[in-house]
């Protein structure tokens, strides 16, 4: 059955310009409907008295066993005062703190029939007066929703995000109205219609009239329950909360009750628009609520092979927009260069590559920072505990397998010689010994260069005395320390050309006295040893040819007497730079960039990372494909994600950049790639979810626009007014479009 005129009641609260309007029917019991106008109201059932100005009963009703009383149709409306004692401290009267002087708020109750709603006009009202100076009241500047969430304990981060929902259009009046009808108690994917019932009552308790600060306990019992990540007290990600809860909310009303099974077909050479349409039509098939109703869009993905060049299109729905920042798009990289002709001391360069870039990336810039000639070339090593741990020679190796912490060595080579056998000078001290605050007995960059094959004991150990040349420390005639037949083979090893594989000969005494082989007190010791440095296999005899396998490495093991520890400056020689090495208490200039070049750079195509590897059905292989993004359908309200935070195995880090977005005419109408002439493509701000503070911890807050230029800062229970001009700053994280309206 239903009512041909159904009775509508419209309650206005005073000095409020905000109503709300309730649905009933005659034949339902009123005294329901008096304890759903309480609950709408949060405040006690024995807190409340209708009374009916319309003559036809004296009192609405009394008591519990009360009926509705029959109203005939009428053309006219038929006022109602709706008397509500002690509104604003109905709080304090739950906690024992009833003030018996609290001030009586009353609220017009329009009792019609159809949709027309009037305020005066009945022959019943004879106090009409009272009743025009109580209707202009309510039309001063309101105040509805403007109330704060009270901090349960590092909860600020649900507080912003709800304070933001709970000021987004339509959504404020779909749950203020009958939404209980829509839950889908019965959807798998949902949360049993709970986490929907808890949200529209926290946004009924914010949107009361005269209410006090909120404690947000259901609704966060009932997120704890469904989102453990969220359980506890510790400090979350707003947007992470943000994300499940629109997604929770979606599923608790979705009104399909039975998703059918859709296939994904092919474009077959359709026109992008048919196929989108089609996506959209699969979609919603499926997905049906007020959230896929106001806040979803669609965007084109494209996906392309390297090897094949197969080319996959599809349309994919979106609840906001992670847009990243230009600066988290690129990465600094440093590393120590060390030239192989022993004529100039290492010297660090940092630049700046791709964050998703490959490696021919770094050796492109690296070349580039330090002039590389055209006829040299570089060795990159990583190095690790005073070691060569690989070499890095692949090009297409993607620059994310090389971490912050990984210091790294570009040794300058001449392409002439790069034929010969590579030697590896790792250095060791004879007797362990402080060296630099650290008890140690190997230190220094592994020395590189290039050797012939037949290479003689005296030709490595000249080798090793040119490479280490730009090590010597500046000394003063009473400093000679070494005999003078080592200062002329160092003079030989200094004019030797750079073009030849450095086969040095002559000069044998420069490290053995006497051509013997027995070193003298103050002479290097050389040992042939594995890669790490670790063993000494053999020692290298001065006059004889020194044995290794062929196409391998020569690792050579330098042992240091303790007085040459002076001679050198073994501090320029153990210093070696991490890639990045961040600084908790270093402080960064102030970056500041467009919100249109955040999403430039959200939509540029770009290389899939080697975890998100695509399956290419041509190669029938996982690949790392190039990808685009196109924003082809926008919703009616565009949540835009700031990605200020990043991860990494061992750092988190915050993106203090500031970003500048338009807070009255966000224009997307370039950045679609299907422009529809019936939808507006431009936005307006009208709520913001700020961060402030570093990672792991830090505030959260909300900016909220509330008509007109008035703009309210939301931080937790707390609700004060805020100049439009300080909306813009460094901590804003989420911000909140909506579609403008085109007249």
């Amino acid at each position: 059955m239903t009512d041909v005129y159904p009775l509508q009641l419209r309650l206005s609260a005073p000095r409020e310009t905000n109503s709300l309007g309730v649905r009933i029917t005659k034949k339902d019991n009123a005294v329901e409907f008096f304890k759903r106008a309480c609950k709408i109201f949060s405040v006690e059932s024995e807190m409340l008295r209708i009374w009916d100005f319309s003559g036809q009963t004296s009192l609405f009703f009394t008591n519990e066993k009360s009926k509705f009383p029959s109203y005939q149709r009428q053309s006219e409306g038929i006022p109602l005062e709706l008397q509500v004692y002690g509104l604003s401290d109905s709080f304090k009267c739950r906690e024992g703190k009833k003030d018996e002087r609290a001030a009586q708020h009353s609220t017009i109750a329009n009792s019609c029939c159809g949709s027309s709603v009037m305020m005066n006009g009945s022959g019943g009202i004879t106090n009409s007066n009272f009743i025009r100076s109580f209707w202009g009241s309510s039309c001063e500047a309101g105040s509805l929703g403007l109330t704060g969430l009270q901090n349960l304990g590092n909860t600020c981060f649900m507080n912003s995000s709800i304070q933001c929902l709970a000021h987004t259009p339509k959504l404020v009046d779909y749950f203020l109205g009958d939404f209980g009808r829509e839950i889908n108690p019965d959807n798998p994917l949902g949360m049993d219609g709970e986490i929907a019932l808890a949200f529209g009552d926290l946004l009924r308790k914010l949107w009361a009239p005269g209410a006090t600060p909120v404690a947000p306990r259901t609704f966060k019992s009932k997120l704890s329950r469904f989102a453990p990540q969220f359980n506890g007290f510790n400090q979350h990600d707003s947007q992470e909360l943000l994300a499940f809860l629109l997604d929770g909310l979606h599923e608790d009303l979705n009104r399909v009750k039975c998703k059918p099974y859709v296939e994904v077909k092919d474009g077959d050479g359709r026109s992008d628009k048919e196929v989108a349409d089609e996506y959209w039509r699969n979609h919603l098939a499926r997905n049906d609520s007020i959230i896929v109703d106001v806040c979803q869009g669609q965007y084109k993905s494209t996906l392309v092979c390297p090897v094949c060049k197969k080319v996959s299109v599809t349309f994919d729905p979106f609840m906001y927009l992670s847009l990243p920042l230009p600066s988290t798009m690129m990465r600094t990289m440093t590393l120590t260069v060390v030239n192989t002709d022993g004529n100039s001391q290492p010297s660090q360069y940092t630049i700046t590559v791709p964050k998703h870039g490959k490696f021919e990336d770094l050796i492109q810039g690296l070349s580039v920072a330090c002039s590389l000639g055209v006829n040299e070339t570089f060795l990159v090593a990583e190095i690790y505990n005073n070691c060569i741990l690989r070499y890095l020679e692949e090009p297409s190796d993607s620059l994310s397998l090389i971490r912050d912490q990984d210091q790294l060595v570009a040794y300058r080579f001449i392409k002439d010689v790069e034929q010969f056998p590579l030697v590896v000078f790792m250095h060791q001290l004879m007797e362990e010994q402080y060296m630099h605050g650290k008890m140690t007995s190997s230190f220094g960059i592994p020395l590189v260069s290039r050797l012939c094959n037949s290479a003689s004991g005296s030709d490595i150990c000249n080798l090793y005395l040119k490479l280490l040349k730009p090590f010597q420390t500046p000394r003063n005639d009473s400093q000679e320390c070494l005999d003078s037949s080592e200062s002329a083979t160092l003079e030989e090893v200094n004019g030797t050309q750079d073009t030849t594989p450095p086969v040095l000969g002559g000069g044998v005494n420069s490290c053995y006295g006497n051509g013997a082989d027995s070193p003298v007190d103050f002479g290097f010791q050389f040992y042939i040893t594995d890669e790490k440095g670790t063993s000494k296999d053999k020692k290298i005899v001065m006059n004889e040819i020194v044995e290794k396998e062929e196409s391998k490495q020569l690792n050579v093991l330098v042992c240091w007497p303790k007085k040459y520890i002076a001679e050198y400056d073994t501090r320029l020689l153990s210093s070696l730079a991490e890639v990045f090495k961040s600084s908790l208490f270093a402080k960064k200039p102030q970056e500041s960039v467009s919100l249109y070049k955040c999403l430039e750079a959200f939509l540029k195509e770009e290389p899939l990372g080697p975890e998100d590897m695509w399956y290419c059905p041509g190669c029938k292989k996982h690949c790392q494909a190039s990808k685009k993004l196109d924003l082809w359908r926008l919703p009616e309200i565009l949540v835009i994600h700031l990605k200020r935070f990043s991860y990494s195995r061992c750092f988190k880090n915050k993106l203090e950049t500031y970003v500048d977005f338009p807070d009255d005419n966000l224009d997307l109408s370039t950045y679609i790639a299907y422009r529809s002439d019936q939808l507006c493509n431009r936005y307006m701000l009208y709520a913001v979810s700020n961060h402030y503070g570093s990672m792991g911890g830090g505030h959260y807050t909300a900016f909220v626009h509330h008509g007109a230029n008035r703009w309210y800062d939301f931080d937790d229970s707390h609700v004060n007014p805020i100049s439009q001009d300080k909306i813009k700053s460094s901590a804003a994280y989420v911000l909140f479009y909506r579609r403008v309206i085109e007249v």
